[in-house]
């Protein structure tokens, strides 16, 4: 043991010998070799997930007989899907009757409740056939929740100018009122 130690004493280090500035220039360049391995290595990692996600677009991408329709035309398809379409400003102040912490929650149930009452949803259209329909949703949007969150759960505004749209199936979705 003794002769390992007396060995690592004789060698001369090598960075203690070296002017400053010649230390300065071994660190970067050192510095560089190991910024470029590292970019090497994350290129290599990479290549196999290009490879799969080329192979996965080219799988997916629609042949020239199953085309989909632009976006465009699919809004116009929902549009004219709308049935029926109201405008309605909701009162939440019975929410502030709540403790502070409940606000909110109550809030979203007080405008659900609005909603489904002014705009029928959930009522069943009595048909000759016996057939069970499903009713009708009720769906909120998230400009909506977050219009009514974006104060905290303690303080829900006192009122809200919504949209509802009615479509075929009788589902109803409530947006914010173009202008709020």
């Amino acid at each position: 043991m003794m002769e390992k130690e007396d060995k690592k004493e004789k060698e001369p280090k090598i960075e203690e010998e070296r002017p400053e500035e010649v230390q300065k220039e071994v660190a970067e360049t050192t510095e560089e070799k190991e910024t470029e391995e590292l970019v090497e290595e994350l290129q290599e990692e990479e290549k196999p997930e290009e490879e799969t996600a080329k192979k996965e677009e080219e799988e997916t991408a629609p042949t020239e007989e199953e085309e989909k329709p632009p976006k465009k035309e699919k809004k116009r398809e929902e549009e004219e899907e709308i049935v029926e379409e109201r405008i309605y400003t909701v009162p939440l102040s019975r929410a502030w009757i709540m403790p502070a912490n409940k606000r909110a929650p109550r809030a979203v149930r007080i405008l659900k409740s609005f909603i489904t009452k002014h705009m029928k949803v959930g009522v069943q259209k009595e048909t000759e056939s016996e057939e069970e329909e499903e009713p009708g949703k009720l769906l909120v949007s998230n400009e909506v929740n977050l219009r009514i969150w974006s104060r905290g759960i303690e303080k829900p505004p006192r009122k809200i100018r919504v949209r509802a749209a009615k479509d075929k199936e009788g589902n109803v979705t409530v947006y914010l009122a173009e202008g709020d």
